[in-house]
């Protein structure tokens, strides 16, 4: 009487392991390929005691998920993968180091290390509390749909520039030793406003004023859309009693039909939408608004127009204002 349920236990049993051999058989194949192996590493001095260290971005058949920054082998810093810079800090004046950069991907795996980028701090310098003098003449040309170049007169200072820092919009993107005065910029979206700054460092880590702005767009995709940004951005202010009046001028995108609003941005975020109280204008646009800050204040602003069918189209060029100059 008890061969049934042994041979039912059995069959049970069967089944279990065929379920279980099944489960395994769909499972997800596991992730052990390595990112690609981070190009081009520079390490240049920003001072006496900070290196910064730059890269170019690696690859992974699914995705790299940050980077690991390792000094003589051993790693100090980590950081997402959207960033391909970091200043490492806390060094030894006239100290020569050693920097290598490995990808990570969202398994764990680890791409081999980056050639090695050597670097000597400099000496420290005496008490520097003047800036350098403010880059001058900063001109760029487009490479392409995903490049540009960009050059500029050299800056001054008491003691020395150290180093190139250059801004897009209001982040720094790349930095160059400050005997350059070039910069190829990679790794930008096509058919893109880009707006461009440089400012220039010395050994204690101060930094001069912004250079004059520049703005670049790169080339489109084959056969991607025209263009939808405002150009020709202008930002003028006045006093008025206690407060200051801000105006804004820009040429409208040819959009094929009325565009009903914008979006104005400043420091990065949305503030209001400006909504046309009558029939929109055609050609230029313009926009009036007072604020109460202090004379010195800085803003930067910039906008992007709501299309006829109803989305957002692309960023104008950022443009900076400084209340009372």
């Amino acid at each position: 009487m008890q061969r049934p349920h042994a041979i039912a236990a059995s069959a049970c049993s069967a089944a279990l392991l065929l379920a279980a051999l099944t489960a395994c058989d769909s499972a997800p194949e596991a992730d052990t390929r390595k990112p690609t192996v981070p190009g081009h590493v520079t390490a240049q001095a920003s001072s006496a005691t900070s290196v910064h260290v730059m890269w170019e971005r690696a690859s992974d058949d699914r995705a790299v998920t940050g980077y690991e920054i390792y000094r003589e082998g051993r790693r100090v810093e980590s950081v997402p993968a959207a960033k391909v810079m970091i200043d490492v800090d806390g060094l030894t004046a006239s100290t020569a180091y050693t920097f290598t950069v490995r990808a990570r991907d969202a398994a764990g795996n680890l791409s081999a290390p980056s050639t090695a980028a050597r670097v000597t701090t400099p000496a420290p310098t005496p008490a520097d509390h003047e800036p350098p003098t403010r880059p001058v003449k900063l001109r760029g040309t487009v490479d392409g749909s995903r490049a540009v170049n960009l050059s500029w007169g050299g800056s001054t200072d008491d003691i020395g520039v150290t180093s190139y820092d250059i801004y897009q919009e209001d982040s720094r993107i790349h930095s160059v030793p400050g005997t350059r005065t070039t910069a190829h910029l990679t790794g930008l979206r096509p058919g893109t406003v880009y707006t461009f700054t440089v400012r220039a460092r010395d050994a204690a880590d101060t930094s001069s004023p912004d250079s004059n702005a520049v703005d670049l767009t790169t080339a489109s995709a084959p056969g991607a859309p025209a263009g939808t940004a405002p150009t020709d951005l202008r930002i003028g202010n006045r006093v008025q009693g206690k407060e200051y009046v801000i105006d804004l001028d820009w040429q409208q995108p040819e959009t094929g039909g009325e565009i009903p609003s914008y979006q104005l941005f400043i420091g990065g975020r949305l503030t209001t939408t400006i909504v046309w109280g009558a029939t929109p204008p055609e050609g230029r646009a313009h926009y009036r608004l007072t604020v109460t800050d202090p004379r010195g204040t800085r803003y930067s602003m910039k906008l992007r127009a709501k299309l006829p069918d109803g989305k957002w189209g692309d960023f104008s060029a950022q443009r900076t204002v400084v209340l009372g100059d």
